[in-house]
């Protein structure tokens, strides 16, 4: 056997693509096909995200009691998390374990750009806490606060072309706490939210690898989440603090 990296993620990319397609033209439920959607898309990052993450459909909670909204895919630290809930089949995610959200849908429009900023913004206003950290000549400063990742991931486009002026004026119509740094198309490319505050879009180009890669790069830069104070959670043991 001749091995090619070129085909390796090139096959990568289609085979999420095909099974998303799959997911858009078998399934006629909408809401089956959006949690179809959603496992692709989920397997994707359970499969080749570094095992100090997760990738898991879940709520997001601060330790002032505050909920985010549910999110289709959020990734979050398994390694320095002290808990996570399960509640019924549910999973709720302590605020400061969060290092990325997104929403998965069958195609990008305005209506889903604004949904998706929607959510990102219910994760990133949550309280979080940062402890100082001891080590073994002192005491490490509290770690500043990550920015959370958040973007949109879907299949196909409602705009023709994929990447014109409707879908950049969509992604720039909102502040900082909704930004979407990160999206694909599966079908026509990826964007990004670059270092110089603008959007760059790549059509083609095996989208699907292309985003996990730009994910796991930022992920990468953005080290270890903070030191959760889990005293200001426990103080809900006891009833709603004041």
């Amino acid at each position: 056997m001749t091995w090619s990296l070129e085909r390796l993620l090139s096959d990568l990319h289609d085979d999420i693509q095909q099974r998303l397609a799959r997911v858009r033209g078998s399934i006629g439920h909408s809401p089956s096909k959006g949690a179809a959607s959603e496992a692709v898309w989920l397997e994707l990052l359970q499969t080749y995200l570094p095992e100090r993450y997760r990738a898991d459909t879940a709520f997001v909670v601060d330790s002032e009691g505050a909920f985010s909204e549910q999110i289709d895919v959020v990734v979050y630290d398994r390694q320095y998390s002290p808990f996570i809930f399960k509640f019924e089949g549910q999973k709720v995610i302590p605020a400061e374990s969060v290092y990325a959200v997104f929403e998965a849908k069958q195609s990008v429009n305005a209506a889903q750009v604004g949904y998706a900023q929607d959510k990102a913004a219910s994760v990133r206003r949550l309280h979080r806490t940062s402890l100082p950290i001891p080590h073994a000549g002192g005491v490490y400063p509290p770690k500043p606060l990550p920015h959370i990742l958040a973007g949109l991931l879907t299949l196909e486009s409602d705009w023709k072309p994929a990447f014109g002026q409707p879908l950049a004026d969509a992604l720039d119509g909102v502040d900082a706490a909704g930004r979407l740094d990160l999206g694909c198309v599966a079908a026509h490319g990826h964007y990004a939210f670059d270092a110089s505050a603008r959007y760059s879009f790549v059509p083609e180009g095996r989208p699907a690898t292309a985003f996990l890669f730009e994910l796991i790069a930022r992920l990468q830069a953005s080290a270890t989440v903070p030191m959760v104070d889990i005293r200001a959670y426990a103080r809900w043991l006891t009833g709603k603090p004041t």
